[in-house]
């Protein structure tokens, strides 16, 4: 046992000489008998120079002076050491120079580990618990038989440092493999000197247990120093992440401040640079543009802003809460260039409302004034042409002249009460429901246009109608009133016409009673004569039914005239007659007809007139 003692030991003291430039020890014994390597050791130790003392001590006095000063040394720095004193080194007890260097191992090495209260042995070895207790082969209990397999040692590697080895394809029964992995690895990569050997562990019955605990008290500091170092770097880490973190919030602040600030500006600009084309949907449509913008833009500008302030308030906090300088944003980019800049676009919103309402007012103004001159001015013309139809006189054929030039004016009213619907129309779109500038509406006029149009039409018709009644010689007064009475009455559409139902009427109010046949036929025959039955053509029906209501004898007479005396008539005799060609017709088919010698139709009306009068 003191012989692994001995070697960990000298292996240990190696590490500090070497880490300083002086040779190894091979044997304790023998290399610190003179004192010269315990004061070098107690310098590297204890960071300090001892002062002058015996570099090559040949005599026991200068030996005994040196080991004397590294021993005083040892007590001054609070380290007790017990049963030793200058000649047990100088003369080589094995035993008490272990014992002292243990002692300087718990001092130097194990003494400052401290877990969870618990300091030295009991904290180093809670430290390898909490750090092997994830691994279910690993039972660590002490610091002898728990590490004599090398799983443990192989675990504490892999807890810390998982990419140096694989512990999951560890063989955990090969106990001299493990251990030797353990060491090489901690070797290389972890600057771990290896103070024991494989057999030290695995091939003893129980593993010295100061030897052991050197060895993992390099571990413990090894891992330590390289936490320190990832706490280090952490610390800049997180310090540069929150240095990151603050300039990435700064430029986010400035960009959307600067953003928003522009967007504000533009938007002002365009008010301010727009123009009204005097139309009531460009009003509206720069008025509904508007609305859109306060529901939609707005209303995102109002999110950005609070999102902006509180995004420097965040800077702020963040910046106060690691004690850093507080951020001072650009010239023009500050809170309170944000709240100048939004009371500047409430007042132009105010002044770009006020100027769209009264663009709509002046515009509706305008259209009710516009309407109300189109209006009057309209109603004014309709009062000028019934005052002049009112004054129609003089001969029947100067007043039907004067009538027919007031007639010629209607197509420019028409067109002008088009223009009166069109103001109107716009007055509607417009929204505009009250006009103080007129009494008439487009309605209004268009009923009183239609009655003086109505009353140019029974004008004509009366100037007609007594101009052919004037030219009606052989009817007496009474029979033109009666006639012309009885034509107005059936006239119900006003036309100065009459339809055939109308004729028909017409005549049978007058005792003239005829079938369908023969109405159609005298109506037809009007029709073709005169283009419809009017006025002038039904007073000549009347006159011409009148005058033909002969006797027989009469119309025998008639004939008789017509053919020369003859007993027969031609369809020449007729012609020469002058009756209309329907008549002709009608008659070569009704009476009873032979042919001469020459094969020409000689038509007997004797016996016809006997066959119609019978």
């Amino acid at each position: 046992m003191d012989s692994t003692q001995e070697r960990t030991f000298c292996k240990w003291l190696n590490t500090k000489l070497e880490a300083n430039g002086y040779p190894p020890m091979h044997s304790l014994v023998q290399d610190l008998s003179d004192g010269v390597r315990l004061i070098q050791l107690m310098e590297i130790m204890g960071d300090t120079s001892l002062g002058r003392y015996n570099k090559n001590p040949r005599m026991r006095v200068q030996k005994a002076e040196n080991v004397n000063k590294a021993l005083e040394f040892i007590r001054q720095r609070g380290i007790k050491l017990t049963n030793i004193g200058p000649e047990d080194i100088i003369d080589g007890n094995l035993k008490l120079i272990l014992g002292m260097i243990w002692t300087l191992v718990l001092r130097f090495t194990i003494a400052d580990i401290s877990e969870e209260g618990l300091s030295a042995k009991e904290g180093l070895l809670l430290w390898a618990q909490r750090k092997t207790a994830p691994y279910k082969e690993v039972d660590v209990q002490d610091f002898s038989i728990s590490w004599s397999d090398g799983l443990a040692l192989c675990a504490l590697i892999h807890c810390h440092r998982p990419e140096l080895l694989d512990y999951d394809k560890l063989d955990k029964s090969d106990r001299h493999g493990n251990t030797r992995l353990a060491f090489q690895v901690a070797a290389d990569h972890l600057d771990v000197p290896q103070l024991l050997e494989v057999e030290d562990l695995c091939d003893s019955m129980r593993p010295d247990e100061r030897s052991v605990m050197t060895y993992i008290a390099s571990y413990f500091h090894a891992f330590s120093t390289m936490d320190q170092a990832e706490t280090v770097s952490r610390r800049v880490e997180k310090f540069a992440e929150l240095m990151q973190s603050v300039w990435m919030s700064k430029n986010d602040y400035e960009r959307r401040a600067r953003a928003l600030l522009h967007a504000l500006s533009e938007v002002q600009k365009t008010w301010s640079t727009s123009r009204f084309t005097g139309s009531y949907t460009d009003a509206k449509e720069q008025s509904a543009t508007f609305t859109t913008y306060k529901h939609t833009t707005k209303r995102t500008w109002v999110i950005e802003r609070q999102d902006v302030t509180t995004l420097l308030g965040n800077i702020q906090t963040k910046l106060r809460t690691y004690g850093l300088r507080e951020y001072i944003p650009p010239l023009g980019l500050a809170l309170s260039d944000l709240d100048d800049a939004w009371n500047d676009l409430l007042q132009s919103e105010a002044k770009r409302s006020r100027l769209i309402n009264a663009q709509i007012r002046q515009i509706k103004e305008s259209l009710r004034k516009e309407f109300a001159d189109l209006a009057n001015d309209f109603s004014q013309h309709l009062h000028t042409i019934s005052l002049e139809l009112s004054g129609v006189a003089g001969p029947l054929e100067t007043q039907q002249d004067q009538v027919k030039e007031i007639q010629t004016r209607l197509p420019t009213l028409s067109e002008a009460l088009t223009r009166v619907a069109k103001a109107e129309q716009d007055c509607v779109e417009a929204n505009v429901e009250e006009n103080d500038y007129t009494v008439f509406t487009c309605q209004d006029l268009e009923f009183e246009l239609g009655l003086v149009a109505q009353s140019l039409t029974k004008k004509i018709s009366f100037i007609d109608n007594q101009i052919v009644s004037r030219n009606m010689t052989n009817l007496t007064p009474a029979q033109l009133e009666q006639f012309e009475s009885t034509f107005r009455y059936f006239d119900r559409d006003e036309t100065n016409t009459l339809s055939l139902t109308e004729t028909s009427a017409a005549l049978a109010s007058q005792g003239l009673v005829y079938s369908d046949e023969d109405m159609t036929y005298i109506y037809d025959q009007l029709l073709q004569d005169y283009g419809a039955v009017t006025f002038e053509a039904f007073i000549n029906l009347l006159v011409d039914i009148t005058e033909d209501q002969t006797s027989p004898e009469q119309l025998r007479e008639s004939f008789r005239g017509i053919a020369g005396d003859k007993p027969f008539v031609t369809e020449l005799d007729l012609r020469l007659a002058q009756l209309p060609v329907s008549a002709v017709d009608y008659l070569s088919q009704v009476i009873p007809s032979t042919n001469n010698e020459v094969g020409e139709p000689e038509y007997d009306y004797e016996t016809w007139l006997q066959d119609v009068f019978a």
